[in-house]
Formats: C-alpha cells, structure tokens, sequence
C-alpha cells in the first residue's frame, strides 16, 4: 500500500477527530483571513470617504482642519473663501466642476451642509459611488431639505417632516431660525460617511435663513419672511469650501500651487487622498488593534491544532508499533505524519475559504447597509 493511501485510510479511520482538526483548521483561518479583510476594507473605505474630488479649498489654514471640516464635518473654519474667488476658480478652464459648501448651521446636533444641486450629481463615496436617493427627491426648493441616512433614523423624519436650523454649532448653537423652516423632501441612503449624520440644503436656502441676520444675530427690527425671501437677490457672499474635480488629475497640482499662491486672498488647497491618509496614520489605533487581533487569532488557531495533533499521536502509539513491527522505518512513519498534517491543513485552508466567501456573500448587503462598509468578494 502506498503512504498516500495508507494516510487516507488513517485519516478516514479516525474520521471524528479528523473532521474536528479540519474545522479547527478552518474557522482560524476564516477568522484570520476575515480580521485582515476587515482591516483591509476599513482601510479603504477611511480612504474613499470622499471619492473623485481632485482638490479641496478652503480659507487659509491647516489642511487636516480643512479635510475635518468640510469632509467629517468636526470642527469649523477659521474664516470663509468668497463668493468672487469660487466663481473665478470654478470658470478655470482646467476644473470639470466646482460644488460650493456652507457649513456652520445645525440641527439637533447633526451639521447642516448648503451646497447647490450639482453636489448629487458629482459628489462620489467609496469606489465612486453615487449618491442614491431611498425616498422622496432631491432639494429643488428654496426650503427644500435631504437628509441623511442617520439623520432621519434618529430623528425619526420623514419626508414632508418640517424642522427648522440652528444657528451655529454645538456649544456654539443659540438660536433658531424659526421663521423659515425647512421641508424634508429626500432621504439619502445608507453610505458609511459623514454624508449620513448631514442635513442637506440649498446654498440659497442658507442664505435666505442668514438674510435678516448680522455677525451671527438677528438685525433688531429687521424681519423678512420666508416668502419676501423668496424674492430676493440670494447669492452668497462667501463659501466655507469648495469640492473641486478636474478634467484632467494631471493638472491637480499645477492648480493646487495656483490656488496656494492666489493673490487676491489667502486660499488653501489640498490633495484628499493624500491627507485622508495621513489622517489614517495619525489614527492608527484602529487598525493596530486589528493587526493584534489577527496575531491572536493565528496563535489561537495554531495552539489548537498542535494540541489536537499531539493528542492524536499519543492515541496512535499502537499504531505506530504495528507499523514499525512490518518494517516501516522512522522515515516512513514521519513521512506518513506528515502528509497527513499536510492533507488536514489544506482540507482545513479550502474549507476556512468557503466559510470566509460564503460569509462574506451573506454579510456583506448587512454590513453595507448598517454601517456603510463595502466588502468585495473578490
């Protein structure tokens, strides 16, 4: 009989423990390969908060302020760009499109985005996904709002729910715009980045809010209703930032020295992919206490499986004497303990890939819709 046949005869003869070894096996190298995957995609997906934006401007300051702000939506501009300077660089021949943010208002503690229609054509998330509408329509408005995902969760919006903002943010948040409140007519769906916790308006919807107001209060005895609003001249005098695609990347940096250098007031411009992953690095914890988990899993799994082998063997030693006694030497019994090892840990390597794929297929809609992470199969 040839070693290979009598290691599968031997392995089949202790079919119980063989099975256990093999799903030991595999459920460490599921969870392994899983953890990595995680981390992976964690990784990435941190990464593609925002997708096919080239630049990103704002008021002169730190460019990881810029990215919290107008991306995560932490924190607030020290100053505003103007009206004037996003016009004349969103008319540049080198950018495809420009799409205004106006930031500094809430509700309930969600930020309040004023951006202009364009944002749900252009605006992209993960491996450049749009934006998709779950209910209702995007603003077309005045007083129009969408929102999103988390948004209307928490709160329990729907559309054709009113609500009206607050001026400021946070701490920072004192007083209501009462006399012109806005209309849930979108929701967003589930996307796994700040676009969830925002509240999304018109640019001129914010403006018409901030009409009668000055230096961050109301003008005493200036009242404008929302309907006098409607009749006015609102074009903003000022942006918080500016999203920025380009027809062609290779131009990013000729514009991002530009924009750096512009004269007529101080402009800063940044790359977000490059900041998106300094700011990753500098929030490394996540994925080192993946990596810990990994290194755990692995030397669980292999504590396991060397403590199954070794009962195996000392349960085989009338085995190993009968074989030693037709005249296999220690070679031969070696050679047999180690092909059998081989055969389990590849049993146990393609059954742990069918349980990580097939978990995989099943979790990943849920993982998708729950918390906005993408995992890709492949």
């Amino acid at each position: 009989m040839s070693i290979y046949r009598l290691a599968l005869a031997s392995l089949a003869n202790r079919r119980n423990t063989v099975l256990l070894t093999i799903v030991a096996i595999a459920l460490g190298v599921t969870l392994l390969l899983g953890v990595e995957r995680l981390r992976g995609e964690a990784r990435e997906s941190f990464a593609n908060t925002v997708s096919g934006v080239d630049l990103i401007i704002g008021a002169r300051g730190g460019s990881m302020q810029l990215l919290l702000y107008s991306v995560f939506r932490i924190g607030n501009a020290s100053s505003e760009m103007s009206w004037k300077s996003y016009e004349k660089i969103a008319g540049d021949p080198k950018v495809a499109w420009a799409l205004p943010f106006a930031l500094g208002d809430s509700h309930k503690g969600f930020r309040v985005l004023g951006t202009s229609a364009a944002y749900f054509e252009h605006f992209r998330y993960g491996q450049k996904r749009n934006l998709r509408i779950s209910a209702g329509k995007q603003f077309s408005e005045l007083f129009d709002a969408v929102l999103g995902a988390d948004v209307a969760r928490e709160l329990g919006y729907k559309v054709g729910t009113s609500f009206t903002i607050t001026h400021g943010v946070g701490d920072a948040a004192f007083a209501e715009h009462d006399d012109k409140p806005f209309r849930v007519v979108g929701i967003l769906a589930k996307t796994g980045t700040p676009v969830d916790r925002t509240i999304h308006v018109g640019l001129d919807g914010i403006v018409a809010i901030h009409i009668d107001w000055r230096g961050g209060a109301r003008v005493p005895g200036l009242w404008i209703t929302a309907d006098e609003a409607r009749m006015m001249n609102l074009r903003p005098k000022t942006v918080t930032a500016v999203l920025i695609g380009l027809k062609s990347r290779r131009m990013a940096f000729k514009l991002l020295r530009q924009i750096n250098a512009y004269s007529p007031e101080p402009l800063t411009a940044i790359l977000p992919g490059v900041v998106l992953h300094e700011l990753w690095r500098a929030l490394g914890t996540v994925e080192r206490a993946l990596t810990v988990v990994s290194i755990l899993v692995v030397l669980t799994s292999l504590l396991g499986m060397i403590a199954m082998l070794l009962a195996g063997i000392d349960g085989r030693r009338r085995e190993m004497a009968i074989l030693r006694s037709i005249g296999a030497g220690p070679r031969h019994v070696f050679a047999l303990l180690l092909l059998e090892a081989l055969i389990l840990t590849a049993l146990g390597i393609l059954l742990g890939l069918a349980f990580l794929y097939g978990a995989l297929a099943i979790a990943r809609t849920s993982l998708e819709s729950a918390i906005g992470l993408q995992i890709s199969i492949g």
